[in-house]
């Protein structure tokens, strides 16, 4: 690869709808490299069904979405990154549509719909249930038209290069050609979605390996609110296949949960029935689940009428009816699956990360604006505030600096190839099953304990270099779930998406503190230069 093509200003890590927005703000100063693992249009913003929340309608303020925002977040949520979300984000909005993006409407006005923990309708929706699709088909759209910036698919990046105490560039995997190299940089801004696939069940696609919280984590900077793992209630139930998202606009619409003896339960556990907080609703059908001794619940939206369904909902239904299962006609099994990473790299109300030169937007950055709970559809608002945020403050941070001076006498070269893990689908199916069992839904001590022992034994087997994107993805899950268990541990309370089954309904004092990870004694040598060296971490991480 030329090395014209490896120079740029900025890194942009990740190319949903926050790695977008962050590159187009970025590209008005600079030079601007997206690096995608795998295909582009496999992030978790392109899955995301129900909508945008933004307080665009008649009825709606953003003062009463911010009290939603916060209510559903049980108390821990930053108020001032909830205000710049929902004050910045009609703005952001009307921008996308004037780039270009087509959100449905009745009568020559938007079609605003409602979710669970809403109190008005504010849900803007994109033909029907593929509202990311196509935010992110607008987005991108728009990034094309951007000489000043440059896609690299296919490119994994295996680790953050850090200089003087400041992030300056990243390690790249080309996966076609194997080869590792080292891309510079005045600033790097991750936004490389969630960490799903730590759980055996999960709605999120199969690259949702929580890389980006773990090269942050190794580089230095600091996580935050890790146990805070979203449980998306309603998810495909079939045993031969992966679970697949059913919309909360589903239930928004009228759709109703039954147990497998056909009652409808959820007022028995809250006085909002089906439109409860997630977390709410999750822990509703797995108490159902055990009390009926069911592996799952159903989803009816068979009274909604056929024709709206499918207009409504035509991605579900279509993909439903390739399980021969008509949901026009018959209910629909669902059980929750791990949905949305509340936590992730610590970050100011800008995007900064405790790393000078590191910014992050999007589920991989914890803002603080979710809380313990997400609200319904603000992620993908999330994503366009904070990305743009990020890419304003990136450019401002690079401004106070230039390339870092190590790399100006050296030719890029390819890093030393590492190491193969032995048995590497076994780790991760293993992983996946503790994980859920272990740190899921419900959660202990004991099970807590056990999940953390057996995560830090592979995680000193993964503490080597790799040279496959399967090994690196598995290094990145041991770690990324280690952190999520052991701030599990650490919060002796339930609140929000964090339950624990030995501290239930409790609060105990200091229920409010944020837990934060950082490694905190490590080493690092130079990477992808002569003298040619790798970042060796000695993970001593503390929690509080």
């Amino acid at each position: 690869m030329p090395r014209s093509v490896l120079e740029a200003d900025f890194l942009v890590i990740g190319s949903g709808v926050a790695g977008l927005r962050a590159a187009l703000e970025l590209c008005r100063v600079g030079r601007v490299i997206m690096l995608t693992k795998g295909h582009p249009l496999q992030s978790n913003s392109i899955f995301a069904q129900g909508g945008v929340a933004v307080a665009l309608s008649e009825e709606d303020d953003v003062a009463i979405h911010l009290m939603d925002t916060v209510k559903a977040g049980h108390g821990l949520c930053r108020r001032a990154a909830v205000r710049v979300l929902v004050e910045e984000g009609p703005d952001r909005i009307q921008e996308l549509i004037k780039w270009g993006a087509k959100f449905d409407k009745a009568g020559g006005k938007f079609a605003f719909t409602r979710e669970a923990a809403h109190s008005r309708n504010r849900i803007l929706r994109a033909r029907g249930d593929a509202t990311g699709n196509e935010m992110v088909r607008a987005l991108m759209a728009q990034a094309v038209r951007q000489q000043r910036i440059a896609r690299l698919d296919y490119h994994f990046t295996v680790d953050l290069v850090v200089e003087g105490g400041r992030c300056c560039g990243a390690v790249v995997l080309d996966e076609n050609s194997g080869k590792q190299f080292v891309i510079p940089a005045k600033a790097v801004v991750l936004s490389t979605g969630g960490a799903g696939q730590v759980f055996a069940r999960t709605t999120n696609p199969p690259n949702a390996t929580g890389d980006g919280m773990a090269m942050a984590f190794r580089a230095g900077a600091e996580l935050q609110d890790m146990e805070f793992v979203q449980f998306h209630p309603t998810s495909l139930y079939l045993p031969s296949s992966p679970p697949f998202l059913l919309s909360e606009a589903m239930r928004g619409e009228g759709g109703q949960l039954r147990n497998n003896k056909g009652e409808s339960f959820m007022t028995r556990y809250h006085p909002l029935g089906v439109l409860a907080p997630r977390d709410i609703v999750a822990r509703a059908i797995w108490a159902e689940m055990a009390a009926t001794r069911a592996r799952h619940v159903y989803l009816d939206v068979t009274h909604l009428g056929s024709d709206f369904v499918k207009r409504r909902f035509p991605t579900i239904y279509a993909t439903c009816l390739r399980h021969d299962i008509d949901i026009t006609e018959e209910w629909i099994p669902v059980s929750p699956s791990a949905h949305y990473m509340m936590g992730g790299v610590t970050t100011d109300l800008n995007g900064a990360t405790t790393l000078p030169g590191l910014f992050a937007a999007g589920e991989v950055a914890c803002s603080g604006v979710h809380g313990a709970n997400r609200l319904a559809s603000n992620s993908l608002l999330e994503g366009l505030v904070f990305g743009r945020r990020a890419g304003v403050a990136a450019i401002a941070s690079a401004a106070r600096g230039s390339m870092p001076s190590v790399f100006e006498s050296h030719e890029l070269l390819p890093c030393d190839h590492g190491d193969r893990l032995e048995d590497v689908e076994k780790v991760r199916n293993s992983l996946r099953r503790i994980m859920w069992g272990q740190v899921g839904l419900i959660r202990s001590r004991e099970s807590l304990v056990r999940a953390t022992a057996q995560l830090g034994r592979w995680e000193r087997m993964v503490s080597r270099s790799f040279s496959s994107r399967a090994d690196l993805e598995v290094k990145n899950m041991v770690q990324v779930a280690r952190c999520v268990a052991e701030a599990a541990l650490w919060r002796e309370n339930s609140v929000g998406a964090h339950y624990r089954s030995d501290f239930p309904g409790t609060r105990r004092p200091g229920w409010k503190t944020h837990s934060r990870l950082r490694l905190a004694d490590r080493t690092t040598e130079r990477v992808g230069l002569r003298p040619r060296g790798r970042l060796v971490p000695r993970r001593t991480p503390k929690t509080g």
